[in-house]
């Protein structure tokens, strides 16, 4: 591949724009909106021939097209034609190996790096729904060294528009399914809750999902700040300002001990913080005060899980990326006590950690996939996680 070749990202479903990334200029399109608009799809394409036509006019090589695991996507349609028409490989990249790769390449870093990304959601390798993701990156590999405790989505997506379904989701991961109807009715109505009750009871249309926003979610409506949510993070930007409202009138709060495990295979789990968040919320403890603590303790995991999994696969950069980056709190605290253990921690200022910016890493991963494998190999390669090999914390 020529020093000079590029590839270009056809970006994400929410908050859709392209990019062309040469390895060391971004060219961006303007920012689309959602792709369930068909505005967005239009404007999608539109720019993105824009892009190639520019590329060709500064007579810049397209190497691949890069584009999100989701098959359904009108993004990923568009990468299929467009790649097929220029006659390179269109190359899947995982949608949270795409959020590490935005930092590492607005740094002009190479990596490797263990990588936290962390948002509401992103089709995994395993088909399944992951958004609390721990990763190692390297250039033109990667591993998924953990997760978050998978939590069930009681109703599906309509579970990331009402909070309230996985605070149920919460109580029954904790063998406490028999208490959704009693504490949730007063505020959602019996018939609903006796409901998602039952879904969750019999595994139905309750699939798993590692996302950290459910998580927060989660939170939010276990301490009554929001049960269903007319924007984008409302729920999270509610724990988010009832805990800043604490940390104000009170200061810093400690993390709950033994609020969080982690287990042999990597997995995070937050259910002991949001167990007891739930009995001392209906003690009598203020929203504000469980808010501020689900912000410690969760903050305190976080650096715990990808401090540790750095120092076994031997490298001193991490990267924080994802929407639940937003939170300056969060954010923060993980970025001192990372730093605190001797490594470099970077995220993504310019795109941002969401999902505005992930065309970039799409195009970051790919352009290193091809430059490993100049065959192509690379699509396979990303696509079939066949990376344990690489990664020397295997």
């Amino acid at each position: 591949m020529s020093v000079l070749a590029a590839c270009l990202g056809v970006g994400a479903w929410l908050k859709n724009r392209a990019c062309l990334w040469d390895g060391r200029r971004a060219r961006w399109s303007a920012l689309h909106g959602d792709l369930s608009e068909p505005q967005a799809c239009e404007a999608l394409e539109r720019f993105a021939e824009a892009l190639l036509a520019e590329a060709r006019a500064q007579g810049l090589a397209v190497a691949a097209v890069a584009h999100d695991l989701h098959p359904d996507f009108f993004s990923t349609r568009l990468a299929l034609e467009l790649a097929a028409r220029l006659g390179v490989p269109a190359i899947g990249v995982q949608h949270h190996h795409a959020h590490v790769g935005v930092a590492l390449a607005e740094h002009g870093v190479d990596g490797p790096a263990v990588g936290l990304a962390l948002d509401g959601v992103g089709l995994g390798h395993d088909g399944q729904a992951w958004g609390g993701e721990l990763l190692y990156v390297g250039p033109g590999r990667e591993r998924r060294l953990g997760h978050l405790r998978p939590l069930a989505l009681p109703g599906g997506d309509r579970a990331a528009r009402e909070p309230w379904r996985m605070a149920a989701a919460v109580l029954h991961a904790a063998g406490r399914g028999d208490e959704i109807v009693p504490r949730l009715a007063p505020r959602v109505g019996e018939a609903a809750a006796a409901g998602v009750a039952q879904l969750l009871a019999r595994g139905l249309h309750c699939p798993p999902t590692s996302s950290a926003g459910r998580w927060f979610d989660a939170a939010a409506a276990v301490l009554g700040l929001c049960d269903r949510q007319q924007d984008e993070a409302e729920a999270a930007v509610a724990l988010q300002r009832a805990a800043e409202r604490h940390l104000a009138a009170h200061g810093a709060t400690r993390p709950l001990d033994g609020g969080w495990r982690i287990d042999a295979a990597g997995r995070l789990d937050l259910l002991p913080l949001l167990q007891h968040l739930w009995a001392a919320h209906e003690a009598g403890q203020p929203a504000e005060s469980g808010a501020a603590l689900f912000h410690a303790t969760l903050g305190e995991a976080l650096v715990d899980w990808c401090g540790d999994a750095a120092t076994r696969c031997g490298v001193r950069l991490a990267v924080l990326s994802g929407g639940c980056f937003y939170n300056v709190l969060l954010r923060e605290q993980v970025t001192a006590g990372l730093a605190a253990r001797g490594l470099k921690v970077l995220w993504p200022r310019d795109s941002g950690p969401g999902d505005a910016g992930l065309a970039l890493g799409q195009a970051w991963v790919a352009r290193h996939a091809l430059a490993a494998s100049r065959d192509a190999q690379g699509a396979s390669f990303l696509n079939d996680d066949k990376t344990t090999e690489a990664c020397p914390c295997a």
